[in-house]
């Protein structure tokens, strides 16, 4: 069966890597994230994938401690350097080849982040993590991600979280509250749903991108996703 798409990019928080853990990586959740891919991948989709930095270093978090918006938002940068890393050696665990590139050069980590370069792994079939952001202070891994899908012509940003879509309320703390199969643009901006930041959502929209939101928790969802199932919400034009 083939697959929904043929090149997709992939945005995870730093949170998910955390798992039951406080903060950090937890090594199952890693795994059962790097499995979920290779479920993919192995039906021939070519992934991208943006990571956040929440699990070790947020922006905010250096501001409460006195230290420079600009410092810290380049702080949270290293951070999903370090998520992508670990990925990439659990995706690489099970067989599935991969190349790191980042927004910030480090030679003798990852490759610079190179357009051309990238969709040339992308079409050899190489998983290709995107570390660093954009790479410039003040924009969210949200904006990156959007960004990176667009520069590499992805047919979709699929966003996984920790509820299985949109809903019209917090799920996890009201009680009732429904879910969207399917969105506009301008019904996200219009409702303030924190779906993906402002200029994310306004990136997506110009470039007519679609955003899926969907339970990346649930194993084997990705895979779903790509069969073609209804599952999570599509937020299009």
């Amino acid at each position: 069966m083939a697959a929904r798409f043929r090149r997709i990019l992939l945005k995870l928080s730093g949170e998910s890597l955390m798992g039951e853990r406080q903060y950090g990586i937890d090594p199952a959740a890693l795994r059962a994230f790097a499995e979920d891919v290779k479920e993919a991948f192995d039906m021939g989709v070519q992934i991208g994938v943006v990571f956040g930095g929440g699990n070790i270093f947020r922006g905010m978090q250096a501001e409460a401690a006195g230290i420079h918006k600009v410092s810290g938002d380049q702080m949270g940068m290293l951070a999903t350097v370090i998520n992508c890393i670990a990925f990439q050696n659990a995706l690489e665990s099970l067989g599935v080849p991969t190349r790191l590139q980042t927004a910030i050069r480090m030679e003798q980590v990852a490759e610079a982040f190179i357009r051309r370069r990238a969709m040339r792994h992308l079409e050899k079939n190489r998983v290709v993590l995107f570390g660093a952001g954009t790479g410039n202070p003040y924009f969210t891994t949200d904006t990156a991600a959007v960004l990176r899908a667009i520069e590499v012509e992805a047919e979709v940003v699929i966003k996984g979280t920790r509820v299985d879509g949109i809903y019209d309320a917090d799920p996890e703390k009201v009680a009732g509250a429904s879910r969207f199969s399917s969105m506009t643009y301008k019904e996200v901006l219009d409702r303030g749903l924190r779906v993906m930041d402002l200029t994310a959502i306004t990136m997506a929209q110009e470039n007519n991108i679609p955003i899926l939101v969907f339970d990346m928790n649930q194993r084997g969802n990705l895979k779903r996703l790509m069969m073609g199932e209804n599952i999570g919400t599509v937020v299009t034009d």
